[in-house]
């Protein structure tokens, strides 16, 4: 894994909780907030971590952000703090911006003004929440765009010991099997031979029209 040097802006419960899991898994992390209560809280998972205004350009210019991989405006509260410290990072010439949202107009507004990717927390994991509600069998939902998605489902009795191939899913449902996790271990691109446990995690990718017909299928 190469290592990455990001900074991440705005130390609130998103921001912290992306600066920690960034640095332990080996990153060089820069965190940036105006509070110094949420930035002594952050010292000890981050490699650096400095009470800055991050919609200052010779503040970021003065910390070298323009030096870094990727930054992560995590102050999706304030829209104008958030569209204004988007701007100043890509005039630096920052390659990627991520950005918390808080919603759909606030989105637009950080795409329209350089943003390289609008995350919106509270709105996927509602979506997430609600297709584990709508079918027991999914474990995990991911949108890949408005049509398409990505859903993690639990294999049934239903289904044991019979090999991908028997279950034709590509062809019965017009989706694909990207992966089949058993505990720990995942089987990426797996075999059509390979044959399915009952508690296996078959990972597939489809129509959101057509991983619903496969979900009330209760495979």
């Amino acid at each position: 894994m190469k290592k990455k040097q990001i900074v991440v802006i705005g130390l609130g419960r998103f921001g912290s909780s992306v600066c920690r899991e960034l640095y332990q898994l080996g990153h060089e992390v820069l965190a940036l907030d105006m509070d110094p209560e949420k930035v002594e809280d952050v010292t000890e998972f981050a490699s650096q971590a400095t009470v800055a205004d991050a919609t200052d350009k010779s503040q970021l210019k003065a910390l070298g952000v323009r030096n870094f991989d990727q930054a992560i405006i995590a102050i999706g509260d304030d829209l104008q703090a958030s569209v204004l410290c988007t701007l100043m990072l890509k005039e630096i010439g920052l390659e990627k911006v991520w950005v918390k949202a808080r919603d759909m107009q606030h989105k637009r507004i950080l795409e329209k003004v350089g943003a390289d990717r609008v995350i919106q927390p509270e709105y996927e994991m509602g979506i997430r929440t609600a297709h584990h509600i709508n079918s027991e069998k999914v474990v995990d939902y991911i949108d890949l765009s408005k049509d398409y998605s990505i859903v993690e489902m639990a294999a049934t009795e239903k289904v044991t010991g019979k090999s991908l191939l028997q279950l034709d899913i590509r062809v019965k449902f017009n989706c694909i099997i990207l992966a089949v996790k058993r505990g720990e271990d995942v089987n990426i691109a797996p075999h059509p031979t390979d044959v399915v446990r009952e508690g296996d995690i078959l990972v597939v990718m489809g129509h959101r029209n057509d991983l619903k017909k496969l979900e009330e299928k209760r495979l």
